[in-house]
């Protein structure tokens, strides 16, 4: 642009410079062979300058020639004068440049020519037409100018000739522009065109190669309509499908056209390929069939169409139909899980299959259903479902069950699965799962070589989904290694692979490794917790992601910490062991402390917490010390107190419990007392009914001062001489120093209220160290006879041995019973020996 406007300004001043007074010529003219030149030939110009122009500018007049801004050298004409200069360019290479003359010596323009450059037009190539039936009808016609710039304006003309009625048109573009539309009138649908192109510019022109066409055959039809798509009565594997133009075709009704469909299972994402042809279609009957196809299964269709060779059409809009339901087919590729009930000795059994590749549903709604054979022929059915999963438990003499497809139209073969006990063997080693590509993973493993290993099992499945029907399975041969699984996979989400090894025989133990898709990132991070504190260390944890905010393999932990003007610290720990001691911190600092987790996808920062360690106090553990000292001392003098305020309670916990017989009915007795039991803390003593109370037969009488209430009682004492003989006090006794003196009562076998028993009585003694009698004397002890065992009396000596018929033995001394207070307070009679 700026060279284009610097050879305006020099032609102005050509024009205008010049020019002698009343005179409209200018003084000098350049005389050129041409002004537009093929790029890089030669160029030869003149410059002559008028004679009447010398008288202005002398006579001794130096001539030079200038390129734009370039000094060209220059001769002097020959026969001329030096009015007259050429000047000869061996080779122009510029597209468009100004040629002036110049007076030397005031560098005076005086004539200037402007030379352009360039290359013929190249011929027009791939000329095509194409006819739009939809209004305005038009023929569009286009080409391709060529790969060389001309440099140069080239001009484009399209010619037309109609062979029928002889009528030619010519259309002039304007410059550069390769495309034209011819209006309706010009031609006619069904008539024969003869079609070329012509370009020209100043170096010349060039013509395209003519073609010939009828309009109609070169129509592009709009997007054609499948209008209705279903089965074919009594038409196994057919559709018949019922098209149409586009509503602004529609008026085209007698032409047969060219047709393709092309089909594709629900839930597929391939279409057949080649479509299906169907030629020579009448527009006025619009239905084709498609057959061969599988039965009872949903098909989408989509339809093209063109009249001869013209272009296809766009694809029409998918429409779904079915084929004619027939049983299913083929057999179905199973796996099955087998473990140990421990509980009800059962196998637990969970199965999954999968259509094999020759396996044909047939139909739609497909189910399936899992029997067992019974011993008369009849199956079983163990479970019916529509999923590709089954769980349910087995006899463990169960060997088969049977596996069959399910549809409207019938059953399927039944496949037959072999149930087998699972076997411990490990031979699967190095199981290893990497990703492939966006939507595979690829599956290695080695393994060791037994012979009666016979295949393997590649099973995947989401850990975040733990139903049955996400897991999916493969089976391979004994000879792979690798597998690569391809299906639905998500990014940052996890999946556990396992490889399991197939015998002759049985199914053995897996290898499962996890594995992501893509990772990133983790979505959250870990609340630092501290758990421990000691003079200048912390010990902090934390809680494990969880699985579904991980978004890969959690590489490790770091921990920065640093306080006010230290440097920051760094301490790691890896995926397992979630937990850090951060060492050598001092009192006197606040710190700050984050959590950076890393995946092999990317890192998150958390939080910042600040923490501080509390300076060691001597003083405050001195303190705390002794309040638990004393907190303990207190506690201790409280037990105390307490035991000895319950003193009753614990004597009677802790020893036997002996009646007072001051405070006590003499009536009755507790059997826990006469038993030697002891009796809880809350509830009362059970009581008895005792048939009378036996005292020591005394020799002496007692005193008659008082009114003896034994004597008025009702009871029969007349046993009291016979069921005691000697003495009943100890030999060391003396005075009220005496340790213990034994008393004894005879006890019924029935309650208070209930008949007296026939039993003979039963006698039992006491050990209570309650003073009885008061003496100066010693005694022997006197025999204690029990009651009789097996009509024979029985005597038993409790304090010496028995001498009841000693005639030497003394008569007992006179009782004082102001010595025995808890007797005196019984208010009991003086008894007389008999």
């Amino acid at each position: 642009m700026m060279k284009s406007t610097w050879m305006l300004v020099i032609a102005v001043l050509v024009l205008n410079g010049a020019r002698t007074e009343g005179d409209s010529e200018p003084c000098a003219k350049i005389h050129t062979s041409i002004s537009v030149v093929p790029l890089g030939s030669p160029v030869t110009a003149t410059c002559n300058i008028r004679e009447d122009c010398l008288v202005g500018l002398g006579q001794a007049v130096d001539i030079e020639w200038r390129l734009g801004s370039e000094l060209i050298l220059s001769s002097p004409a020959a026969n001329e004068s030096n009015r007259v200069s050429r000047v000869v360019l061996s080779s122009f290479n510029y597209t468009r440049a100004a040629l002036i003359c110049c007076i030397r010596a005031s560098s005076q323009v005086i004539a200037g020519v402007e030379i352009r450059a360039g290359y013929p037009p190249e011929t027009p190539q791939n000329l095509n037409c194409q006819t739009n039936l939809t209004y305005p009808d038009t023929l569009n016609c286009i080409w391709d100018t060529g790969q060389q710039d001309t440099h140069l304006p080239t001009k484009y003309t399209l010619h037309t000739e109609m062979r029928d009625s002889r009528e030619n048109h010519t259309y002039e573009l304007p410059p550069e522009i390769n495309h034209y539309s011819i209006p309706r009138t010009d031609f006619g649908l069904f008539s024969d065109m003869n079609i070329y192109v012509k370009a020209k510019n100043d170096l010349g022109e060039a013509t395209s190669a003519h073609i010939v066409l009828e309009p109609v055959s070169a129509a592009k039809f709009d997007q054609p309509i499948i209008a209705k798509i279903g089965m074919q009565p009594k038409r196994l594997g057919c559709l018949k499908l019922t098209w149409s133009l586009s509503k602004q075709q529609s008026w085209i009704r007698y032409l047969a056209v060219n047709l393709e469909v092309r089909l594709k299972t629900a839930g597929s994402d391939r279409w057949s390929d080649p479509p299906i042809p169907f030629s020579q279609v009448k527009l006025s009957k619009p239905v084709v069939e498609c057959c061969r196809l599988f039965h009872g299964t949903r098909y989408l269709a989509q339809i093209r169409v063109r009249y001869k060779q013209s272009p296809w059409s766009e694809w029409s809009s998918s429409k779904s139909g079915v084929t004619l339901e027939t049983a299913p087919t083929g057999r179905l590729d199973a796996w099955m899980k087998v473990s140990r009930n421990h509980t009800s000795k059962k196998l637990n059994i969970q199965l999954f299959w999968k259509p094999s590749k020759l396996f044909r549903a047939n139909g739609q709604n497909l189910s399936y259903v899992v029997s067992q054979q019974k011993s008369y022929g009849e199956r079983w059915r163990m479970c019916s479902t529509s999923e590709t999963c089954c769980s349910f438990q087995l006899s463990g003499r169960v060997r088969k069950v049977y596996l069959s497809a399910v549809n409207s139209a019938g059953k399927s073969p039944p496949t037959e699965i072999r149930v087998y006990q699972p076997k411990a063997h490990m031979v699967i080693m190095d199981v290893t799962a990497v990703p492939h590509n966006e939507r595979s993973f690829l599956v290695q493993w080695t393994a060791e070589v037994i012979s009666d290993l016979i295949g393997y099992v590649v099973e995947w499945k989401p850990l975040l989904k733990t139903d049955l029907s996400h897991i999916h399975f493969e089976t391979v041969n004994k000879s792979q290694s690798s597998l690569i699984i391809t299906g639905s996979f998500e990014p940052y989400k996890p999946y556990g692979i396992s490889v399991y090894p197939r015998f002759k025989d049985g199914i053995g133990s897996p290898q499962t490794v996890n594995a992501y898709l893509r990772q990133k990132a983790p979505s959250v991070v870990p609340k630092i917790q501290i758990k421990k504190t000691w003079e200048s260390d912390i010990e902090i944890s934390w809680d494990e992601i969880p699985l579904e905010q991980r978004n890969g393999f959690i590489k490790d932990y770091k921990v920065f910490y640093w306080d006010e003007n230290g440097p920051i610290k760094v301490v790691s720990a890896d995926a397992e062991d979630r937990r850090v001691i951060l060492t050598d911190l001092n009192t006197v600092s606040l710190y700050e402390a984050c959590m950076m987790v890393s995946t092999f996808g990317g890192s998150l920062n958390g939080s910042t917490i600040y923490f501080k360690i509390k300076p060691f106090d001597a003083v405050t553990v001195v303190v705390s010390v002794t309040g638990v000292g004393v907190g303990l001392a207190m506690l201790i003098i409280f037990t105390v107190l307490i035991c000895f305020s319950k003193d009753k309670k614990l004597k009677g916990h802790f020893w036997p419990v002996v009646p007072d017989p001051a405070n006590s009915s003499i009536k009755r007795w507790s059997s826990e007392s006469t038993q030697f039991t002891h009796p809880s803390w809350d509830e009362e003593p059970n009581l008895i009914c005792l048939s009378h109370l036996s005292f020591l037969d005394l020799t002496t009488k007692l005193s008659k001062e008082e009114d003896d209430i034994w004597l008025n009682s009702s009871e029969d004492t007349s046993d009291l001489g016979e069921s005691i003989c000697g003495s009943p006090f100890m030999p060391s006794y003396s005075g009220s120093n005496s340790e213990s003196v034994p008393y004894a009562t005879v006890l019924l076998s029935s309650s208070c209220n209930g008949p007296i028993s026939d039993e003979p009585h039963v006698y039992l003694r006491s050990e209570s160290t309650q003073p009885l009698l008061e003496t100066e004397g010693s005694f022997t002890p006197k025999c204690y006879q029990n009651a009789a065992i097996d009509g024979m009396p029985r005597e038993q000596c409790f304090f010496g041995p028995c001498d009841n018929d000693n005639p030497e033995i003394k008569e007992d001394p006179p009782i004082v019973w102001d010595d025995f207070p808890f007797l005196h307070a019984l208010a009991m009679n003086e008894i007389e020996s008999d």
